[in-house]
């Protein structure tokens, strides 16, 4: 069996469910009625993102809880422009976000980055990548794009 090039679905364990919903809820993104107290689903435009207890996610996996700093992923969103990078970070740092880095240039030519964390220290980057365009479906195109 070959294991599908994708991914479907994004899942941050979060301390409290229900602050972290309102956050994304903030942002005008919208949740599915299959959420339940326990996790949270939202529609984006390509993997599902789902807020899952921080502990209950661990166990779903069987790890330590424990431990934090840097977890070694963040998640991103390509936006059209510079100005699209310096919106978005402003509205998540209005909705309760934390910035931690201010939009500017990124080390790749042409590009344009911003980190924001949501509520429970989880790292949001919002880049503009004129090499790396958005399709009509609001998906990035890569150079070698299968599509």
């Amino acid at each position: 069996m070959t294991v599908p090039a994708r991914v479907s679905l994004v899942t941050l364990g979060v301390v409290d469910v229900a602050r972290s919903t309102a956050f994304y809820e903030a942002l005008g993104w919208s949740k599915s009625a299959a959420s339940t107290p326990a996790i949270t689903f939202f529609h984006t435009g390509g993997p599902i993102l789902a807020l899952f207890g921080h502990t209950d996610l661990a166990d779903d996996a069987t790890v330590a809880a424990d431990g934090d700093g840097f977890r070694g992923v963040t998640c991103s969103i390509n936006v059209d422009s510079p100005d699209a990078v310096t919106s978005a970070h402003d509205e998540w740092v209005r909705a309760g976000g934390a910035s931690v880095r201010l939009p500017c240039p990124a080390a790749f030519e042409g590009g344009y980055i911003a980190y924001v964390a949501d509520p429970d220290g989880h790292l949001w980057e919002f880049a503009h990548n004129p090499h790396f365009p958005i399709d009509a479906r609001g998906h990035v195109t890569l150079p070698d794009n299968p599509d």
